[in-house]
């Protein structure tokens, strides 16, 4: 699997924030953090909460271990350790977890420098939804997710003004990662795409703008026709994209030279992902390519902000959640493709291009 990595202004900023005065911020998820700064304390609240820095003391567990005795669920448990490694709580190491120097000194309740008894106090003073998220790792449920498997999150497709806003948010993002997808992939060799899940179609949208010469076709929910028809006739390229109305698991996907599947996979369990990437073969002219793009988590699990937002999608979906540029890969070659390269773009986001073959 060869790998080309494109890295963005925004992937520069995160490597930067602790190097002195922030400079402008730019990239949606950047801003996006600022908002969803809380979320490491809930990560602290909820390890001290499982007793996950006394379990381990002075010693060294293994993941599996370590789970069982804290009743760490494994949808989300792997995740929770992985992303306390990240922001320094926790030590990980040939597959096994410590606590960090300053966990000794200051999360260990037997000791002089404890500070955990503030901590708590403090965070129920501000208020938490910190129920919600100790649910997720003990019982590997979403907010709020009834006996039905249902979550809040679904309900803003039946309320205009909460979709309009969600739109809105998505369109921030896809449209960062759609002008930066216009440019490291060679459209020039294909005529049509079709975006599976494009939502109004504002990735469509930036695509058809910055090559006149493509045609596409954007597959999602029948209630997000007329939210597509504006937008592409406000941006004037309506005569080129076509929506089509259906459920991506029940439908043919549109034939085109090119498949994407953006911000798709991570909203499903496995089985529903290998799926749509065997659609996707389907779908794809010969020679053709399948262009999965996603907030992954990096290869090897230590960027906290995409394990962090991994463990956030858990919270608001219940089949939601996080994986690798590597696993895409091999669900991908599962499916009959053959992986080209990964591509970082902004927001966030990494993609896997694979060629049919």
């Amino acid at each position: 699997m060869t790998s080309t990595e494109f890295e963005t202004d925004g992937a520069a900023l995160r490597r930067s924030r602790r190097t002195g005065e922030q400079p402008p911020l730019e990239d949606p998820f950047d801003v996006m953090f600022v908002g969803w700064s809380f979320f490491r304390s809930k990560l602290l609240t909820a390890a001290m909460e499982l007793r996950v820095f006394s379990i381990l003391g002075e010693g060294s567990l293994e993941e599996a271990e370590l789970a069982g005795r804290t009743g760490l669920h494994p949808r989300a448990g792997q995740v929770f350790l992985d992303a306390l490694a990240a922001v320094g709580l926790l030590v990980r190491q040939d597959g096994r977890y410590r606590n960090s120097p300053g966990t000794l000194r200051h999360l260990l309740p037997d000791r002089d420098g404890f500070v955990g008894g503030f901590l708590r106090m403090t965070t129920e003073l501000m208020g938490s939804d910190q129920e919600s998220f100790t649910g997720l790792l003990r019982g590997g449920t979403a907010r709020g997710q009834g006996a039905g498997g249902e979550v809040p999150f679904t309900k803003i497709f039946h309320d205009p003004e909460r979709l309009r806003q969600f739109l809105s948010a998505m369109d921030s993002f896809s449209g960062a990662v759609g002008a930066e997808l216009a440019e490291v992939f060679d459209w020039s060799r294909v005529a049509s795409f079709s975006d599976v899940g494009g939502a109004r179609g504002n990735l469509a949208a930036h695509l058809a703008a910055a090559h006149p010469g493509l045609t596409g076709n954007v597959l999602d929910r029948p209630s997000m026709a007329e939210h597509f028809d504006r937008l592409v006739s406000e941006r004037g390229v309506g005569e080129r994209l076509r929506f089509v109305g259906a459920d991506f698991f029940q439908a043919e996907l549109p034939r085109a030279d090119v498949v994407i599947l953006g911000s798709v996979l991570h909203d499903w369990p496995m089985e529903q992902r290998t799926t749509l990437l065997r659609k996707a073969y389907d779908a794809v002219h010969d020679g053709g390519w399948v262009i999965v793009y996603d907030t992954m988590l990096d290869d090897e699990r230590r960027d906290p902000d995409s394990l962090m937002l991994s463990l956030i999608m858990m919270l608001q979906s219940a089949q939601a959640g996080g994986f690798t540029p590597a696993e895409c890969g091999v669900w991908m070659t599962d499916a009959g493709f053959a992986v080209e390269r990964t591509v970082r773009l902004p927001a966030l986001t990494t993609a896997v291009v694979g060629r049919k073959i």
